[in-house]
């Protein structure tokens, strides 16, 4: 049974899917003065659900510091946060012109999908 796509064929006909690209961290190289460059495998196209958080999510993110604008997103597929034993940072996920956002944790992760915090990032 595929419970994300029933959820979806509900959730969707009030806050429809957006269609978004992927960027998957694949952990860094050394810039100048050895610096920490973010690198990333090829984009991924895809299409999300973003909304707002609610108290569950946002007691999971207390105490982790984030600041900025933050919403959930619920995606087809996985998303990663940063992983320091794999020495990777978050995924990227682009929404057009509402701009950059980083996988900042992983609320939730099943075998077809993932639902995670992003933060909108500064250009």
């Amino acid at each position: 049974m595929d419970l994300r796509g029933i959820a979806n064929g509900v959730t969707s006909a009030i806050n429809p899917n957006e269609p978004v690209t992927i960027l998957r961290s694949t952990g860094y190289t050394a810039g100048a003065g050895a610096r920490q460059v973010p690198s990333y495998a090829a984009a991924d196209p895809a299409s999300a659900n973003v909304q707002a958080l609610d108290s569950v999510d946002l007691k999971q993110l207390d105490g982790l510091n984030i600041q900025g604008t933050i919403r959930a997103i619920y995606i087809r597929g996985s998303l990663l946060g940063t992983s320091r034993p794999d020495v990777k940072g978050g995924d990227i996920v682009q929404r057009g012109a509402a701009g950059n956002w980083l996988v900042v944790k992983v609320l939730e992760a099943w075998p077809n999908w993932t639902k995670a915090a992003i933060v909108l990032q500064v250009p």
